[in-house]
Parts: C-alpha cells; structure tokens; sequence
C-alpha cells in the first residue's frame, strides 16, 4: 500500500492557473528563475504545449493544514517518436530550468520519504526522464525525483555583472581597442541618418519590433543551416503573448531605429535585478559592417545600468561576444533517468554516440511540426 503524506497533498493539476495570485506568491518566494515566470509558463501550456502534442504534467504540493502552495512542479508529457519523456516545461523557448518552490520547503519535502515517493508515482509512467538546462547552484531536483546524479551539459550560460555609472562598466569590462572600435563604428553608423534606441513603450511598438525580428532572424539563421522558431506561427504567437504580458514588468524589448526604422532589437526578461537576453535580431545585410549587435548589446547595459539592474546575462550559449562584455561561463547541468527497457536503450545510446542528440533533436523537431508549416529550428 502506498504510504502517504501526514502534511502535504500532492496532485497533478492539468490545468493549474499559473496567472492566480497563490502562484504569484510563490514564485515570488522561490528559487525558481525567469522562465518559471507567471507570464511564461501561462503562454507555454496554454500556446505552445497544444501546438506540440505536449500533455502538461504540473505536480502542485499544497500545504494540507492551510492548503497554501508549497511547490510547483512544471512538467511535460511527451512522446519522442516510440520514446514517452517527462521533462520539465522548456520546448525549446526556456534556457534555465528548476522547481518553483523555496530551498527551505524543498529541503523539508526531500526529508519527507512519503512524499517524495507520491511525486516520484505520479510522474510515471515515462521510458526516459530528461532534465535539461539545470542552472549551477539549484535545488537539486535528482533527489526529490530519484534519478541519475546530473552531469555538465557541453554548453554554459553567462553573465556579466553591472556596475554604475555605465562609463565605468564600460572602462572596466571592454577591452580597451574594443571600446574604440565600437566607439568607431557608432561614429560610421551615426553619419547613415537619425539613430535611436529606445525601449518598447505599447503594445504597437512590441508588434512592431517583432515583425522585424521575424524578418531578419529568418535568413540569417536559414544560412546556417539551422532555422528559426520565430518564423513558426505557434512561437510567434507564444512570444508575443510574452512581451505583451510582461511589458512594463517582466519583459523588457529594445529597439534600435535607422531614420524611423528599426534596424536591430533585443528581447529579454527582467528577473531579481538581472536582464536575461532571450532572443536578437539585426539588419545584417543593410548594416554589414557597422557592427550593430555589438552596438546594441552596449546600449542595452547602458540602460540596464540606468535602471539599477545588478546583471546582464546573455544565458545559454558559448558565443564569443559573450566574453568581450565581460560575461564569465557558468556550467548548466542535465539529468536523466530510465523507467523502462526502451528508455534504458535510449539513454545508453545517447550516452554512448553522442552524435545521436542532433539526431534526437531533428526527431524532435519533427515531432513538434505541425503539417501546415516548415521546420525551422531555434
């Protein structure tokens, strides 16, 4: 028979509301980061997660002798070809992954064996367990799961810390030849016509960027070989409803304008005195040698600055222009666990081939195309 809980209810909830006022008041108190945000998570299930085939799976832990939130597990449902995965909700948009709940309260359920045990039930049945993009430093969701003790990812996320005034991050962080050549190429870009930066003030202003980001992020990434989410209706959708929802608070969109028009722009997500830059987009062919991410990045720790924010991360990724404004790497982590025979095979084929993760992600990507559109990627 299995045993209880004697203080906490646990449940899935489908459905849960990830706009309430409880939830907002819990992830205020949490641990959790950015992309477990009330505005996040609300698009994700409600946008993305029906456009993918994705279940949503969301452990809600409630206090039983008040009922109030103790945790909130988002996770996902998703079948992987012949694979069923339960993973947390990412789908691709998210960059760092954890429970939403405080480290005293997590601590308290990881010494609860009951509940530990509820949890790990009503996650299953999966064939693999797969937790992604874990950040340094978080709870340690392996042990509240029972899986695999995580390993480091081949990639890290960075940050560069802020300090006013903006001339002196600026002295201390850049390079001194590089503050010159961007000093240089400012100076070039200024002599094309009226410049400005802003940041995106309503919603016709959002719309606006976004359709622009759209236009040049397609090509650019198409080049490469890779593609775009934002060129896909259900990722548009899903990061318009974002910076809508967020704007004036959660989110954050900087537009830099050529004679009226604009020519780059950066999103991102404000979150306990950090940016995090979630998505960019230049007019590389119009601007090919003015250097305008560089240029950008700089206006927006200039306005970061401005605004008392203490960090400027870049999140995921080892782009070198991350390092010239003083971004330092931070190891992201993963964990993973079988729960049956094929998963088992899975995972040993994983581990052992490395080269079959492009290939999971191409099935992936398959599998979250729906007939109508291509298949772009992130």
């Amino acid at each position: 028979m299995n045993k209880l809980s004697n203080t906490l209810d646990i449940v899935i909830e489908q459905s849960f509301d990830f706009l309430s006022s409880e939830y907002a008041e819990l992830f205020d108190r949490s641990a959790a980061t950015a992309f477990q945000h009330p505005v996040w998570l609300h698009s994700l299930y409600t946008r993305l997660a029906p456009e993918t085939g994705a279940t949503p799976l969301v452990v809600v832990v409630r206090h039983r002798a008040t009922g109030a939130l103790a945790m909130v597990l988002p996770l996902l449902r998703i079948r992987r070809g012949p694979i069923r995965t339960v993973e947390f909700a990412d789908l691709r948009v998210s960059d760092y992954l954890a429970p939403v709940c405080s480290p005293d309260v997590f601590s308290q359920l990881l010494d609860d064996a009951a509940a530990c045990a509820q949890i790990r039930r009503l996650v299953r049945p999966f064939d693999l367990l797969r937790m992604v993009k874990l950040p340094d430093g978080r709870l340690p969701i392996e042990d509240l799961l029972a899986a695999s003790r995580r390993v480091a990812m081949d990639t890290n996320a960075y940050a560069t810390v802020l300090v006013a005034p903006f001339e002196q991050w600026r002295a201390s962080t850049l390079d001194r030849s590089y503050q010159k050549e961007l000093a240089k190429k400012r100076r070039q870009l200024e002599k094309k016509g009226a410049l400005s930066f802003s940041c995106c003030g309503d919603s016709a202003s959002v719309l606006e960027a976004l359709d622009v980001m759209r236009k040049f992020r397609g090509p650019r990434f198409h080049a490469q070989g890779d593609g775009d989410l934002l060129q896909r209706s259900e990722y548009y959708g899903f990061y318009s409803a974002v910076a809508l929802g967020g704007l004036g608070s959660f989110v954050r969109l900087y537009a830099m304008k050529m004679d009226g028009e604009v020519i780059a722009a950066v999103l991102g997500l404000c979150h306990q005195g950090s940016f995090l830059i979630i998505m960019s987009a230049f007019d590389i062919a119009g601007y090919k040698s003015q250097s305008l991410g560089a240029l950008m990045f700089e206006q927006v720790a200039r306005d970061c600055i401005e605004r008392g924010d203490r960090m400027l991360d870049f999140t995921i990724g080892d782009e070198p222009y991350k390092k010239l404004f003083g971004g330092q790497p931070s190891p992201m982590w993963e964990v993973t666990q079988a729960g049956s025979a094929a998963g088992a095979i899975a995972l040993f084929a994983l581990k052992q081939a490395p080269w079959l993760k492009l290939a999971a992600k191409r099935l992936s990507d398959l599998r979250f195309q729906p007939a109508r559109s291509p298949t772009p990627t992130r």
